[in-house]
């Protein structure tokens, strides 16, 4: 009887271990939000499960505005998102006592790509882009000639990024003048990917989405360059490159994407390992992924933003802004400590 109890009591010892190991290798760390900064997020989180066993780190494409819905509800960790936080969200994370800390990851360009057997649209400007998009457009303008008299009388078939994308606020405050205003008649989605499909498979067809996807199937689709009128942003259309979004002449569609932390969730040992590897590791998987590394003044400043635990966002919880240095801003709330 001794000995079977001895045995009995290191199975059950034995088991408790295999639990407890097992609960560690459970630790995760929950991402959540834009489709335009996912591919960034990923490659981290898979280099970063790589580098350490034991955490899983899932990251889901739910937009920003959704994204946006879970973290300010406490159900993730980390929050992408392709434009800033604004108002309604920040009242959300605070009703909940969700406090974080902004960290910007890139810069990216969202990019109006049409099919390869367009052979009109060789450029667009952005009153013609407001002309298009506008609220008042829906129902109204559906073929290319009523763009320019001299495109084809054939119908437009346009895609672009779903109302719970920071892609889409960002691109109607930078070309209709007011974030969440457009045409509702054009084929939505927040997964980046069936845009790309729409587009090229349909020749008639315009659609916009991040730089990144337009990098990542160039064999498949065409860039359209895009007029802003502005002469200190190039002479007449400018073609979304890596540089031109760098040197900030792609206008006003260039923009940084972000990643939100809970501050919180940063007091777990995991989770600010992932954040300090992702700060680490950017500038490098930004470049791979196909998006415009940061330059290296403001990875310092992101990173310090982090260790010092600077809480809120560097653009006031305003959501989307055009035109504005991230640099600037980062350097201001510094200075004010």
């Amino acid at each position: 009887m001794q000995r079977s109890g001895r045995k009995l009591l290191w199975v059950f010892w034995g088991a408790l271990l295999l639990v407890m190991a097992g609960c560690r290798r459970q630790e995760s760390i929950r991402a959540d939000g834009s489709s335009t900064v996912f591919p960034i997020t990923e490659a981290v989180a898979e280099e970063f499960q790589r580098s350490s066993s034991g955490v899983r780190v899932t990251v889901g494409v739910s937009g920003t505005g959704g994204g946006f819905k879970r973290f300010c509800s406490g159900e993730t960790e980390i929050s992408n998102a392709s434009r800033p936080i604004k108002p309604s969200e920040v009242t959300l994370c605070a009703q909940n006592d969700v406090q974080y800390i902004e960290v910007p990851v890139a810069y990216d360009g969202i990019v109006l790509v049409v099919n390869p057997a367009n052979t009109w649209a060789t450029s667009l400007t952005v009153e013609e882009l407001k002309r298009l998009w506008g609220p008042e457009a829906q129902g109204r303008i559906m073929r290319w000639n009523q763009i320019r008299p001299e495109w084809p009388d054939r119908e437009i078939h346009l895609f672009g990024a779903g109302v719970d994308s920071g892609t889409y606020d960002y691109f109607t405050e930078a070309v209709v003048g007011k974030e969440h205003s457009s045409r509702g008649d054009y084929t939505a989605s927040e997964d980046d990917n069936q845009l790309v499909q729409g587009v090229a498979s349909d020749e008639l067809a315009l659609g916009f989405f991040g730089y990144a996807y337009y990098a990542q199937n160039q064999e498949r689709l065409r860039a359209v360059p895009i007029d802003d009128g502005k002469p200190q942003n190039g002479s007449g259309p400018v073609a979304p490159t890596l540089e031109s979004i760098r040197e900030g002449t792609y206008q006003p569609l260039s923009r940084p994407i972000l990643i939100y932390v809970s501050k919180r969730a940063l007091e777990r040992p995991e989770v600010a390992s992932f954040v300090s590897f992702y700060i680490e590791n950017m500038p490098r998987l930004a470049d791979v992924v196909g998006y415009v590394p940061l330059p290296p003044q403001v990875v310092a400043l992101a990173k310090e933003r982090v260790e010092k635990r600077r809480l809120g966002s560097v653009f006031g919880g305003k959501g989307s802004q055009v035109g504005v240095s991230l640099d600037s801003l980062l350097q201001r709330e510094r200075a004010a400590e």
